[in-house]
């Protein structure tokens, strides 16, 4: 990470917010309640994050006619925004990330 690289509170909080589930795709609406940020401080953060190569940026692929509302913007959490976040945030607080969930979990009573 570059010396000049401004670390803001609301980075810290975006990171920690991601860092829940690193592997997922994120959404501004989506990570704005865990982060305690509005969209005129999220969004521009995010921004900052996407051209640092923090994060990785794309546009979800659905017809938002059919679905109802405006495509989101979808953001996943780059090896680069990772070691970021593991220089940038206090160890407790990597400490206190709940471990990944399997992707399948087996249905109780299910078939196998």
């Amino acid at each position: 990470m570059s010396k000049s690289t401004r670390i803001t509170k609301q980075t810290e909080r975006i990171l920690e917010a991601i860092l829940t589930d690193p592997s997922a795709d994120w959404w501004g609406s989506k990570i704005a309640p865990i982060a305690r940020l509005k969209s005129g401080t999220l969004y521009p953060a995010l921004m900052r994050m996407e051209r640092l190569g923090w994060l990785s940026g794309r546009w979800e692929e659905i017809d938002p006619a059919s679905a109802g509302r405006p495509r989101r913007r979808l953001y996943r959490l780059t090896g680069k925004g990772e070691a970021a976040a593991q220089e940038i945030l206090a160890p407790e607080v990597l400490r206190q990330r709940p471990p990944t969930p399997p992707l399948h979990l087996p249905v109780p009573g299910g078939a196998t």
